[in-house]
């Protein structure tokens, strides 16, 4: 049984039906594995077109594979004349090309060299070309020189335009390597056989790289006399009222030729724009002649309508050169031109008057420009801004949002909004515009910035930390970002956090005074006094005419221990600033300590001021009596005072909350005014084993002498 299994078996084997293909002749079996290749090849050029390189690929070697075999077997079967040559040279090409977009440059040039020097291959020399610009990719430029000058070699002379691109390429590799001279040859020789924008460009750059003004003007000049070869804008206009040639019209408006036709003058526009930008500021004694030399050479051209922009870009290099009455002058030169050149520059005149806080000029413009295209974006922003700048924020929110409506893209319109909605607010709806213009503009630390500050507002502040994580994401050295991290720690309870994020601020920007108060704070509230003086005296040496910093020094000089620093200190203070009571009763009360015979000099000088203070304040309080006016204080270094209601309100110099929340903190800057000489003072950094409370009042039970303040001709001058 088994074995009669095994046999019917081998049967089945044997008898299988056989396919469509082992019933074809061997030239069909050609012909479909030709056309298979060919399958192979087009869907490899398309996924290449619709980006995916690596398919593209895989398409090309496996039609390379099987081009291989189709070969061996028109072998066996014909002549190897018969051989498709054609087929065999589209595989290797795109084999090539596949491997140079995937950027396996060796492979390609392998490849490419399998095709060159087979010379079967009619017209292959041309892909040399291609293989220059593999070495050009490869910044191999003496390669690539070489491969485009072979290729050029191999090309007849009636494959002119082909020899035109050719140098073109030479031209650009002589760019990259410095060879001015070579390239200008180049160019030159495009520029009398076949003029085209990019040529023409290209020599202006070489001309200006060697500093030729006069063939700069030449080269211009060439260039300005490129041919467009478009169809004018009239063709597209109907002149009649014919039904079916107003619907051809309408068809051919936005066609592919047309918008071929658009891309092509926009470039122009923008080589001419740029050419002239380029030399205006070297072809002449000043740019400002050479500006004008190059308007004139484009209003005699057929690009005259780039006169205009040109004259507006005049305008704009005075703004970068700060020169605004000449950029001011240059612009209102256009109010009596067309109305879109009149709207660009009136654009430009309210943004300059606005920048110079002449909002009344810069309104004015701003109403010229919409008038003249209302559907300028730009214009209506100005606007905007002007009726921002006097305080009618829902009329400005008004002219941002129809900017918006004329081009959704504006996101100055966008940012000016969320500004406004701030203003009024309205956090909600300035959040959202914030959110939006983040989703556009992702790494602007301005929107995150604002963000961060809407989310504050919105009393939100573990969102307002998260966005300002962003932020310094994005600018690592902005201090006051990393102060506002701080702050926003600080708040929250989180000291190491904030004195982290303070720290680095102060690192990247040492100068903030607020930043030094927090930190000079924080290690007074961890009992570190020898640190916090570095901090006290860098806020000296920015403000020295206040005293307070230096009363600080002396006082963490005395809480750590070091009596005769702190002695010397408050000694430097009382030479710098003879009048300051606070000082004198510091320096009586350590002399009395020490025991030094300077303490009767010092309590004169203590009483005699005293008594002078006296005199100053019934001064003031008859004065008063009279005029029923209160006189304002002066901020000073020992402050006056205008009794213990004004004493807070009219500090100098505001203190951090952590300084004011010390015990005793406020006692330095102010001064008492009792008859009998007083030496006893309280340690300006409050008592050394309580911690201060961060939200506590000021305390006053404590301090004698927080009453009154010194007049103002007793402060120091």
């Amino acid at each position: 049984r088994k074995f009669y299994n095994h046999v019917q078996m081998m049967q089945n084997v044997h008898l299988a039906p056989k396919t469509d293909e082992d019933d074809l002749y061997p030239e069909e079996k050609i012909r479909q594995l030709e056309k298979k290749v060919n399958e192979l090849v087009e869907e490899s050029c398309i996924a290449n077109s619709c980006g995916d390189l690596k398919l593209a690929l895989e398409k090309a070697k496996d039609a390379g594979r099987k081009e291989r075999v189709l070969v061996r077997q028109r072998e066996q079967v014909t002549t190897p004349e018969n051989i498709n040559l054609d087929l065999t040279y589209s595989v290797l090409f795109n084999l090539a090309s596949q491997y140079s977009a995937n950027e396996m440059y060796a492979e390609a040039l392998n490849t490419y060299q399998v095709i060159v020097k087979n010379k079967m291959f009619s017209n292959a020399g041309r892909l040399k070309v291609n293989m220059g610009n593999i070495y050009l990719k490869q910044r191999n430029y003496s390669k690539a020189i070489k491969f485009y000058r072979m290729a050029l070699d191999q090309i007849p002379s009636v494959h002119k335009e082909m020899r035109i691109k050719i140098m073109q390429n030479i031209g650009v590799t002589f760019i990259k390597t410095g060879q001015y001279s070579d390239a200008i040859n180049s160019f030159e020789h495009i520029m009398s056989m076949a003029p085209n924008l990019k040529a023409g460009f290209n020599l202006i750059l070489s001309y200006f790289a060697v500093g030729d003004r006069d063939k700069m003007k030449k080269a211009f000049q060439k260039l300005i006399a490129v041919p467009l070869e478009i169809d004018e804008d009239d063709k597209y206009i109907s002149p009649s009222d014919d039904p079916h040639t107003n619907l051809v019209i309408e068809a051919i408006k936005n066609d592919h030729l047309r918008q071929m036709e658009r891309e092509r003058k926009a470039m122009a526009e923008k080589y001419i724009m740029t050419a002239a930008k380029l030399i205006a500021p070297v072809i002449e004694t000043s740019f400002a002649v050479g500006y004008d030399w190059c308007v004139e050479v484009v209003k005699a051209s057929q690009y005259v309508e780039l006169a205009n922009d040109l004259e507006i870009n005049k305008a704009i290099t005075y703004l970068r050169q700060k020169d605004f009455n000449q950029a001011v002058e240059t612009l209102k030169m256009f109010e009596k031109k067309d109305s879109r050149v009149k709207s660009a520059a009136a654009t430009n005149l309210s943004f300059l008057y606005y920048l110079e806080n002449e909002f009344t000029q810069a309104s004015s413009y701003a109403d010229l420009a919409v008038n003249s295209d209302r559907y300028n974006p730009s214009a209506l922003t100005n606007k905007g801004n002007t009726v921002f700048a006097n305080g009618d924020y829902e009329k400005a929110a008004e002219f941002y949002k129809e900017a918006l409506r004329n081009d959704s893209s504006c996101t100055e319109a966008l940012y000016n909004i969320g500004l406004t909605y701030k203003r009024l607010n309205r956090l909600d709806e300035a959040l959202d515009c914030f959110l939006k213009l983040h989703a556009i503009l992702r790494n602007s630390a301005q929107v995150l910035y604002q963000i961060a500050n809407v989310y504050e507002l919105m009393e939100d502040p573990n969102q307002a930390i998260e966005w300002l994580m962003q932020l310094i994401s994005v600018v690592p050295t902005d201090s006051r970002a990393l102060s506002k991290l701080g702050e926003l720690y600080d708040s929250e309870g989180d000291k190491s956090q904030a004195f982290q994020y303070y720290y680095e601020s102060y690192r990247y920007f040492p100068s903030n005074i607020e930043v030094i108060e927090w930190l000079g704070a924080y290690y007074i509230d961890t009992q570190f006094c020898e640190k916090a003086i570095q901090y006290f005296e860098r806020a000296s040496l920015i403000q020295p005419t206040q005293v307070k910093w230096q009363l600080m020094v002396a006082s963490c000089f005395r809480r750590s221990g070091n009596y005769q620093k702190a002695l010397d200190t408050y000694k430097e203070i009382h030479r710098k600033f003879p009048e300051n009571v606070e000082c004198l009763r510091f320096l009586v009360r350590l002399c009395t300590d020490i025991g030094l015979k300077e303490v009767q000099e010092y309590a004169t000088k203590l009483k005699r001021l005293e008594k002078m203070k006296e005199i100053r304040e019934q001064r003031i309080k008859s004065g008063r009596d009279s005029s029923g006016g209160s006189r304002g204080r002066r901020e000073g270094s020992a402050g006056s005072g205008d009794g213990q209601n004004c004493s807070a309100s009219s500090k100098g110099e505001r203190l951090s909350a952590k300084l004011r929340a010390l015990p005793g903190t406020n006692e330095p800057y102010e001064s008492s005014s009792n008859k009998e000489i007083d030496a006893s003072y309280v340690d300006p950094l409050g008592p050394q084993a309580e911690r201060p409370k961060t939200a506590a009042k000021k305390r006053i039970d404590e301090d004698d002498f927080a009453d009154e303040e010194l007049g103002d001709d007793l402060l120091p001058e």
